[in-house]
């Protein structure tokens, strides 16, 4: 179990300024789970191409250790193999679900050969603030994922594009209870990613967004990424 603090952003007037203890006891990485089969194929692709195996069945769940995930301002990683990427992030707590952004930072060499030892290598940087679900449901298609990675000293846009390119959280929790999952307090839930803007690469600087254009507020979260040597 970790115990995050987050602050709490929402319509209702109580919360302003609020900050919450939540106890993550279960930390989930879906994959594969775009609405646009051939959005989604593209990415499975992309993948390959880096020796991915494809997944025998989509979206997939992987667990990962709780005490991966947190708001670092800076991670480390072994070698010059692994990247981010930006996903909209569901915690329930207090049986609410709240809404975040995180980066499914991923060991890409170790990805060709064990995709859930990938996903367990490297931390899951998240911002510290979180919308409550309820507040953004009515308007959840408008809601706009994006990412940017300093490569070589050059900040770029590296994704961008809507929430609706992946599937909705009431199907997602759905799914992962078909597989024999329970979205309880404290899990975590990390819910895909869009294809990367010229190819899956690493970058010594990640930021991630989530924006909410009807209500104008924006998630944020920037962390650096140091590398560390691999000896052998």
């Amino acid at each position: 179990m970790k115990t995050l603090n987050f602050n709490i952003d929402s319509r209702d007037a109580r919360d302003c300024g609020a900050s919450r203890a939540f106890n993550i006891r279960q930390l989930v990485v879906a994959g594969w789970t775009g609405r646009d089969v051939a959005a989604m194929e593209a990415h499975i692709r992309e993948l390959e191409e880096l020796g991915v195996k494809r997944p025998p069945y989509t979206p997939v769940f992987y667990r990962v250790a709780a005490e991966r995930l947190g708001a670092p301002e800076q991670i480390q990683v072994s070698g010059q193999a692994s990247s981010g990427e930006a996903e909209f992030l569901l915690v329930k707590d207090g049986g609410e679900v709240l809404v975040g952004i995180a980066s499914d930072h991923t060991d890409r060499e170790v990805e060709t050969y064990g995709i859930t030892v990938s996903k367990q290598m490297c931390e899951k940087p998240c911002a510290a603030t979180l919308w409550r679900l309820a507040d953004v449901e009515g308007h959840w298609d408008a809601l706009m994922l994006r990412s940017y990675a300093t490569i070589d000293g050059e900040r770029v846009l590296y994704q961008e594009g809507p929430v609706t390119a992946m599937r909705a959280p009431a199907d997602l929790i759905a799914r992962f209870a078909e597989h024999g999952g329970e979205f309880a307090d404290g899990t975590a839930m990390l819910c895909g990613t869009l294809p990367a803007i010229g190819g899956i690469r690493p970058a010594q600087r990640f930021e991630i967004e989530l924006e909410d254009p009807i209500l104008g507020r924006t998630l944020r979260h920037g962390y650096e990424v140091v590398s560390l040597p691999v000896q052998g």
